[in-house]
């Protein structure tokens, strides 16, 4: 499966091949359509569609005279599902992260419950006199 994952991310980090299965997640398009807003050769697209077919994210049919390339979505649930594995693992750690800050900010007596005192009160403050000598 990794290995699988490797060609497919290897496939997706270039931002050609990225937005070719944009462009084709909303249909099929031929060699020559997917080439048009790139100012490149119909071979280097054809080398794109190659590395995307390698991956498995992209399949060329035959309907007559046109080979239409197609975007195999069922590849984005084995990557859906790996990033989701790590999405609730980080979930859970943020999670973790944010009972400590709050029991931090507020005090184990305001998780328990709480008081009314406020944060960091010292009971032992010394308080001075208009002569600024401790009382």
């Amino acid at each position: 499966m990794s290995d699988e994952l490797s060609k497919i991310f290897a496939a997706l980090a270039d931002p050609t091949r990225r937005d070719m299965v944009a462009r084709l997640a909303v249909g099929d398009a031929t060699v020559s359509q997917l080439a048009e807003p790139y100012d490149v050769s119909i071979q280097a697209v054809s080398k794109h569609l190659k590395v995307l077919a390698d991956a498995g994210l992209v399949t060329r049919t035959r309907e007559a005279q046109t080979r239409p390339v197609h975007l195999e979505a069922e590849v984005f649930d084995l990557m859906t599902k790996w990033i989701e594995r790590y999405r609730r693992r980080a979930e859970e750690r943020y999670m973790r992260l944010d009972a400590v800050l709050a029991e931090m900010n507020d005090g184990p007596a305001a998780t328990a419950g709480g008081t009314d005192k406020p944060r960091n009160s010292n009971p032992k403050r010394i308080n001075t006199d208009t002569k600024g000598q401790a009382s």
